[in-house]
């Protein structure tokens, strides 16, 4: 059977080739004002106010309880941002407790709350790949956009109810939250043309890194300034406003969309009937083991989000004991790199499309040409951060311009599995975030290990192991990714 009858399947009968001509897919691939593209700007705002929700209670947790306060190390710096931290730090905690209420939880306790949002995790990702097909990703998705985010506007009732209630109502969120992470991406093996995948991937990932940007920028002060509860209720109600976006705008493929042109949707599935991989239910699980391009994805995966998590769970830590700064301060300056991540990260999406689309390169070489300099050029700046500690506006300067350039990544191997197995999208996705968590499990643990041991030289150690860990990633990927259909992503027989 072709894969133009293939496609005509989809639509309930079959595509005209003469209907969907040249003239037609180069009119449907100009601009931005597509349905497709206001799908991923949908997905944009959901990732926005998942990420939101994930960092609320890390940025909320130092003023929801008595003392938490961090002990300063040695510090060799010479060069200080402008402020006088410790004056500003005890107004912010005595700002904070005078208008919201503050809790006896002791370290272990506040450790166990942070980290119950991801004891779910592990078990959510290949289920929630499934209900994608069963129930389609426009009601679960959808779903767990509106259960998420009615959980956040209730959690400073469960933190006065009490702590085990925290807990089971954020290992619960957590649950939620990781099952829309990884249904959303069955909806590009529908929705993405192969040529467009990079750039409608980038803005709905974008969402993300503009959530910590956000959240690092203005937490402190809703903190401070009308108290630690608001930093939920407002997070959550931009997720309430966002999942009726999502109901109003997504679909689960072109074909059922009510307000799609005729044009674009014959575009789309034109396209991927082209690529000869579609959405499927069998699962090769043997080939899959076996195929070492996947498993080159997934082992990158776990190297990048080890950078990822010494750059949320501890980059605050560091500003606020090398440069002494506060909250507020340390909140703004850890901001700065998500912000230039999430400014390079759509046009990287943009240029690799260009790239394929004038057939400058192939899409095997620009994957690994965007990983490359994703990884290498960010691993050197990032290492360097601890020999630049002396000048604060340097150390400054690497971590922006780090986090910028290792937005390329998001354009080469992180994207990598929609081009290797399409019709298995949101199980890939769902493997990767395994793997992404475990990396969040391991890295934390092994650099606050590494802290403990020596509070100054343990911070190079945790900068030249991060950059050890992407290297390492790199090279493997280097050697095994492909991006071509896999031949058992090609398969319509049932396999076990």
């Amino acid at each position: 059977m072709s894969n133009t009858v293939e496609a005509g399947t989809l639509v309930g009968g079959p595509v005209n080739n003469d209907t969907v001509n040249m003239a037609q897919v180069k009119t449907s691939r100009k601009g931005f004002c597509s349905v497709r593209h206001g799908l991923a700007f949908i997905l944009h705002l959901c990732n926005f106010s998942i990420s939101t929700q994930q960092m609320s209670m890390s940025i909320a947790l130092p003023v929801m309880v008595n003392n938490t306060a961090l002990p300063s190390s040695p510090n060799t710096s010479t060069e200080r941002p402008p402020i006088d931290s410790q004056d500003n730090w005890n107004e912010t905690l005595n700002e904070s407790k005078a208008v919201a209420a503050v809790y006896d939880w002791t370290p272990e306790i506040q450790g166990i709350i942070l980290s119950s949002l991801n004891y779910g995790s592990f078990l959510a990702p290949i289920p929630s790949s499934y209900m994608a097909e069963a129930f389609g990703t426009r009601y679960l998705s959808g779903s767990c956009m509106v259960i998420t985010s009615v959980l956040a506007l209730f959690t400073p009732l469960a933190a006065d109810t009490g702590v085990t209630v925290l807990i089971v109502l954020r290992v619960i969120q957590g649950i939620v939250q990781v099952m829309l992470l990884t249904s959303q991406f069955s909806i590009w093996a529908r929705w993405a043309p192969p040529q467009e995948r990079s750039q409608l991937i980038t803005i709905a990932v974008a969402g993300s890194v503009l959530g910590c940007f956000i959240i690092f920028l203005v937490g402190g002060y809703l903190c401070q300034g009308i108290g630690w509860p608001y930093v939920f209720y407002i997070f959550g109600g931009i997720g309430c406003v966002c999942s009726f976006l999502w109901f109003a705008v997504a679909y689960d493929d072109p074909v059922n969309h009510p307000f799609i042109s005729t044009r674009e949707k014959e575009y789309i599935i034109y396209s991927l009937a082209q690529e000869g991989s579609l959405p499927g239910w069998s699962l090769p699980t043997k080939a899959m083991i076996k195929s070492l391009p996947l498993w080159s994805i997934l082992i990158f995966y776990f190297s990048d989000y080890w950078h990822f998590y010494v750059q949320t769970s501890y980059l605050p830590t560091y500003i606020t004991s090398v440069f002494q700064a506060n909250i507020r301060d340390s909140g703004i300056l850890s901001a700065l790199p998500f912000a230039s991540s999430c400014i390079c990260l759509v046009p990287g999406g943009l240029l690799a499309d260009f790239l394929l689309s004038r057939k400058i390169l192939r899409l095997n070489t620009i994957r690994k040409l965007f990983s490359t300099i994703g990884v290498l050029i960010p691993a050197v700046l990032f290492a360097s951060v601890f020999w630049v500690r002396s000048s604060f506006s340097t150390t400054i300067a690497f971590l922006i311009i780090s986090s910028a350039i290792k937005s390329f990544s998001q354009s080469g191997a992180l994207v990598n599995f929609m081009d290797i197995a399409p019709r298995y999208s949101a199980l890939l996705r769902a493997l990767s975030q395994i793997f992404s968590y475990m990396a969040g499990a391991i890295s934390p643990t092994v650099n606050g290990f590494l802290i403990s041991q020596d509070p100054e030289l343990g911070w190079r150690n945790v900068f030249l192991l991060s950059a050890a860990v992407g290297i390492l990633g790199l090279i493997f990927y280097l050697i095994f990714g492909q991006a071509e259909v896999q031949d058992w992503a090609k398969q319509t027989c049932t396999h076990f």
